[in-house]
């Protein structure tokens, strides 16, 4: 036995009290019941947990049920806001399912994305405008009728605000400015009034005599505002100008039919003067302001040759032409 053996015997006999006996414990890991033991070596007592209680909660009804036929619609909706199905009392429907109707309002998405003007009706609208009543002033005097405001304010300018949900309330197109006036309002004569048109082109609309102008070229609408201003000015400056080389302006150039300035004038009043030799000068000195029959022919031909020929016009310049021809057809 060696010496290490015998220390570890001697230090066992110390140890160990008197008349210890030792026995063997046997220890096996493999579970009776078929589950895995665990060692837990920090035992802790179960105490088992109380059921939550579950508290109902107590729902009221939608609002658009119980509110009264005479209810102010000002407090309910006073301002902009998501649409509420509880709170409109309105059966809305919006969207599309190719098998079913179209959704209705409760747990909508696409009302809820929509803007909607509830905060805009005839009442609200009503209360705003008796607020800002106190604010504007009485309507000027003399300018009841849109006659009026035509006469003493003919040029009309209109402008254009845009309002949409984006990073900035600033839109490009809100630059553009339409400035439109009536051509008789300047005042202008004969020869101003075809140089006017002429150099518009397209902008002068005939039937309803109105000139507009369009600019958008400055970025802001102050600048396109004065821009037009400048634009319409320098248009009558130079319709008002008289330049040498429009005296070499012929017949052929006019835009119209001028019943005085072509030899329809002279074939008529040299068959009214008949038997007398009619010079040049006669014809324009002659005046149709008391003849009802050169006034009717001279009409005929202007809207003939003017508008075309058609059913009416053709139908009028006979008559006109009969009635020079043979006057006593006409008394009859």
């Amino acid at each position: 036995m060696s010496a290490l053996q015998t220390t570890l015997r001697r230090t066992t006999a110390v140890l160990m009290p008197i008349g210890y006996q030792p026995s063997r414990v046997w220890c096996s890991t493999r579970a009776t019941d078929g589950k895995f033991r665990v060692l837990d070596l920090k035992k802790k007592a179960f105490v088992p947990q109380a059921k939550k209680k579950y508290n109902k909660t107590i729902t009221l009804p939608p609002r658009a049920l119980s509110m009264p036929v005479d209810q102010d619609w000002t407090n309910v909706w006073p301002g902009p806001r998501t649409f509420h199905p509880a709170t409109v009392p309105l059966a809305l429907r919006q969207g599309y399912d190719q098998k079913r109707a179209s959704p209705g309002k409760y747990g909508n998405a696409e009302l809820m994305k929509i803007p909607n003007f509830l905060h805009l009706t005839p009442p609200a609208v009503k209360k705003h405008c008796s607020a800002l009543k106190q604010f504007c002033t009485e309507w000027p005097k003399g300018l009841e009728t849109d006659e009026d405001c035509d006469r003493h304010f003919p040029m009309t300018t209109i402008t254009t605000d845009y309002c949409h949900s984006s990073p900035t309330i600033k839109d490009p197109k809100s630059r553009i400015v339409t400035i439109k006036i009536k051509l008789s309002t300047l005042n202008l004569d004969k020869h101003a009034r075809d140089k006017m048109i002429r150099l518009v082109g397209d902008r002068y609309d005939e039937e309803s005599d109105m000139l507009i102008i369009v600019t958008d070229r400055c970025p802001t609408r102050k600048q396109n505002y004065d821009y037009g201003v400048y634009v319409l000015t320098a248009l009558y400056h130079e319709s008002n100008n008289f330049e040498e080389w429009e005296r070499q302006k012929q017949e052929a150039d006019m835009e119209h039919y001028i019943w005085e300035n072509n030899p329809s004038k002279k074939a008529y009043v040299t068959l009214t003067r008949w038997p007398e030799k009619v010079s040049d000068d006669d014809v324009k000195s002659h005046s149709i302001d008391d003849d009802m029959v050169g006034q009717k022919y001279k009409e005929a031909v202007t809207e003939l040759l003017n508008n075309g020929e058609d059913t009416y016009t053709l139908n009028k310049y006979r008559e006109a032409v009969l009635a020079v021809l043979l006057p006593q057809t006409e008394q009859a």
